[in-house]
């Protein structure tokens, strides 16, 4: 069976800290703004884009922002990282009052020596490049999905691509962290043991969640497919269902439920959304792995529901 039971399906919040920190490619970056005479006291902040190499972040800052010079004097600042919410997504969940769970970091923006720099930029365009091969070659299922998505929506290969090329003006930066807090949807913080917390490593899934999830929800029988899933392991009647999440380990659904069974034909029918969690029963690898399980899920809730309702 493609599912784990549900009581093994829940992450620690390390986890989910570490699967933003995998899936998404840009931040904010906040700097105290400073002039010749020094620090101000004043944040500047910008959107700046980041690597994870070997435990290490890596910012990407353009050469015209003002953390270039703000760093000068002094070297403290903190970053914003915020889980992928793709097209729908993004209004849904803002009519629920609620905002893509996010990671809050502090700690010290440091320049490097020349010399690693280059050592560095080559390491990140060779993982981007690594990232970019997956993708042009991905089978035709996957390839299907990934284009489904938003031209807005782009993975981190297309995102870096352009701008670690020998042209773009910028300068990278290593964050040495010095405290780690995830804060979920509804605004609950949550600190992280930087002493146990083990950053994300190279990766061929997370980098392409936000096409993924946007393929898949912006697919009505992909989205059936996800109702499926509700009413075969939760046994739940969704009327609509969107693509929440996704890890190594499964991924998050969001489903639009009946608030009652309704008699009269005059009362309109009311709906809350609720979460679910989909465990794999191991872990994908990458991308490709993680649509095949999909399927293979999709193919057992579809043989369930055929052999007790007689079909099969």
């Amino acid at each position: 069976m493609a599912m784990a039971k549900a009581k093994s399906s829940a992450l620690s919040v390390a986890d989910k800290c570490r699967n933003i920190l995998g899936a998404s490619w840009e931040a904010h970056l906040n700097t105290i703004k400073a002039d010749a005479t020094g620090s101000k006291g004043e944040i500047y902040t910008s959107r700046v884009h980041y690597m994870i190499q070997k435990g290490m972040p890596y910012l990407i800052v353009p050469g015209n922002h003002m953390h270039n010079i703000n760093i000068i004097i002094d070297e403290r600042g903190s970053l914003s990282v915020s889980s992928p919410v793709p097209g729908r997504l993004t209004s849904l969940l803002k009519s629920l009052n609620k905002l893509p769970p996010r990671v809050a970091m502090t700690g010290d923006v440091l320049r490097m020596k020349e010399t690693k720099v280059p050592v560095i930029a080559d390491s990140l365009k060779k993982a981007i490049l690594k990232e970019h091969k997956a993708a042009s070659e991905a089978t035709y299922g996957v390839s299907a999905v990934l284009s489904s998505a938003s031209s807005t929506c782009r993975s981190r290969s297309e995102g870096l691509l352009s701008l670690l090329n020998e042209e773009s003006s910028y300068s990278i930066y290593k964050f040495e962290i010095g405290s780690c807090v995830y804060i979920d949807s509804s605004g609950s913080n949550h600190n992280i043991e930087l002493d146990t917390f083990e950053p994300p490593k190279a990766d061929l899934l997370l980098p392409f969640a936000a096409k993924l999830i946007d393929g898949i929800n912006r697919s009505e029988s992909r989205r059936r497919a996800l109702m499926l899933f509700c009413f075969e392991y939760f046994d739940v009647t969704a009327r609509d269902a969107l693509l929440l999440s996704i890890d190594h380990h499964g991924f998050d659904v969001l489903a639009k439920l009946p608030e009652r069974e309704i008699t009269a034909l005059d009362v309109p029918q009311q709906y809350h959304w609720k979460e679910f969690r989909f465990p794999f029963k191991e872990a994908a690898k990458d991308v490709e792995d993680f649509c095949r399980m999909l399927v293979e899920l999709e193919q057992e809730a579809l043989h369930s529901v055929k052999s007790y309702s007689g079909l099969g």
